[in-house]
């Protein structure tokens, strides 16, 4: 295959997984990875340096579209990164004394369980009765456009919440993942936020995250302009698609693209972590 035509190639896949990611708040990663080491047979190491560069292209390229049209909490997310980031901190550390194959396919269940979750009907506008009082101290309650107008929400349950992120941190940190997929789960499942908030917010932490380990691969040589070029190329205006179809997109449309994404997830884990395939 020439040049030119694995670099195209690339591009189309980037295109779609800009796409994907922005949609659905899990970054470009979930699909660039394995679309590099199945298809074109890059190392690993190349592969998720690559996908890092789409990962913060796709949080750049649909961050700025969500935050222009009032979706993404910025507040909320900067306070969920810290959890995010100790637990990928305690997840390095604890990689070399927990069976990483063991803890995969627990992941792997949790995350088909979640897809079935998000899939439960739920009022979009909940109300809350008692809103959290540490979210009301920090003022992460926010508002978002719909086609009724803007219309205010509040967290529920940030503790718990916080949580999460700190367990999503510690298995991005165990396994070499993205956590954008428990980000998702924990605004929409545990704090009750609107879909969209939870989708868009996510979108802008994962960039924070990447940025981080970004740096790391970087400086060990493992960021390759001629690969992460045109999945740049190709992602950005996946991402920018994907943020304008998000705004005028049904939540249960959203939902079901989700759940979908989840189960790929879970069953490519897996297969990576038993069979040994890529």
């Amino acid at each position: 295959m020439s040049i030119l035509g694995f670099s195209l190639l690339v591009w189309l896949g980037s295109f779609s997984a800009g796409l994907v990611g922005a949609l659905t708040g899990l970054g470009g990663g979930v699909v660039i990875v394995p679309l590099l080491t199945s298809v074109f047979g890059v190392d690993i190491r190349y592969a998720v340096g690559a996908s890092l560069v789409s990962v913060i292209a796709t949080s750049l390229g649909s961050a700025s579209t969500y935050i222009k049209q009032g979706f993404a909490n910025l507040r909320l997310g900067m306070f969920l990164e810290v959890a995010t980031t100790i637990g990928a901190i305690i997840g390095a550390l604890l990689a070399a004394f927990v069976s990483v194959k063991f803890l995969t396919i627990i992941l792997a269940v949790v995350l088909i369980y979640s897809a079935y979750l998000s899939q439960r009907p739920r009022p979009e506008h909940q109300e809350i009765e008692t809103p959290d009082p540490i979210a009301e101290y920090l003022q992460l309650n926010g508002t978002y456009p719909t086609p009724n107008g803007v219309i205010p929400y509040y967290i529920n349950a940030l503790p718990a919440g916080f949580s999460i992120m700190l367990i999503a941190g510690v298995l991005s940190g165990l396994l070499g993942i993205g956590s954008g997929a428990f980000k998702v789960l924990a605004m929409d499942q545990a704090m009750r936020l609107p879909f969209k908030v939870s989708t868009t917010t996510s979108n802008f932490m994962i960039g924070v995250t990447a940025a981080t380990s970004a740096g790391v691969y970087l400086s060990r040589g493992y960021i390759d302009p001629g690969l992460s070029m045109p999945v740049m190329l190709g992602v950005l205006p996946g991402a920018f698609l994907g943020a304008r179809i998000l705004i005028g997109a049904k939540t249960q449309t959203l939902r079901i693209i989700f759940s979908l994404v989840l189960i790929a997830m879970a069953f490519k884990m897996v297969y990576n972590s038993v069979i040994g395939g890529i």
